[in-house]
């Protein structure tokens, strides 16, 4: 089981997959904003629309008519701000997430692939006390590489021969598709995805889907 362990690869995506932190999120943004004199206040629900997109793409979201270097850069303030209440109490974690990452890591690598924040996934590790369960993890601003590439990145880095990727936009079903995996799509979170090799509608199927692929 070692050996299946070495070579199989459960990847997950961030938010709306594992889980909810868009309620922690928008506070830490809007008092990074008030604190530095940008106008500007952001929603929980404004946070789960942009879940996905890297963080210029975020910072043109935001800001579709302001200087794309001031733009990134309040966008880059405000992810540092999140890190710390999101390191220190969590977000929401799907129902049933732990147990299933207890049992999968039993006899799967598993890894984080997201298009977030430097820090991001590792306040998510040490906020909820999950980080036990992972093996690896990688994100957009650390590498330069879309998530594909990053899929790829972790892969080889592990000499990982097989994998799927977990998540519930169809910018992780482009990915998936790009990176030559298999995409199993978390429909309970904030996207919606045509043509998945799966559907979860909730994180505790995951072993059984898992079993028929």
């Amino acid at each position: 089981m070692e050996n299946q362990k070495k070579t199989t690869a459960i990847l997950f995506d961030l938010d709306g997959t594992l889980w909810d932190a868009a309620d922690t999120i928008a506070p830490a943004w809007n008092e990074w904003c008030r604190t530095h004199g940008v106008d500007r206040r952001f929603t929980p629900e404004e946070i789960r629309g942009w879940c996905g997109k890297t963080m210029p793409e975020i910072a043109a979201a935001a800001f579709p008519q302001a200087d794309p270097a001031w733009r990134e850069a309040v966008i880059d303030g405000c992810s540092e701000a999140e890190c710390t209440p999101l390191a220190r109490d969590g977000g929401r974690l799907y129902p049933g997430l732990e147990g299933v990452l207890e049992q999968l890591h039993r006899d799967h690598f598993l890894a984080v692939v997201s298009n977030c924040g430097l820090g991001y996934i590792e306040a998510f590790f040490s906020g909820n006390h999950v980080g036990c369960w992972f093996d690896d993890y990688e994100n957009a601003m650390r590498t330069g590489l879309g998530k594909a590439g990053n899929i790829r990145l972790v892969m080889e880095r592990n000499g990982l021969e097989r994998a799927v990727y977990v998540g519930d936009t169809e910018w992780d079903h482009l990915a998936a598709l790009q990176a030559g995996v298999p995409f199993l799509h978390a429909a309970y979170g904030y996207g919606k995805v045509s043509g998945a090799d799966g559907v979860l509608r909730q994180i505790a199927e995951l072993p059984e889907i898992l079993d028929k692929l």
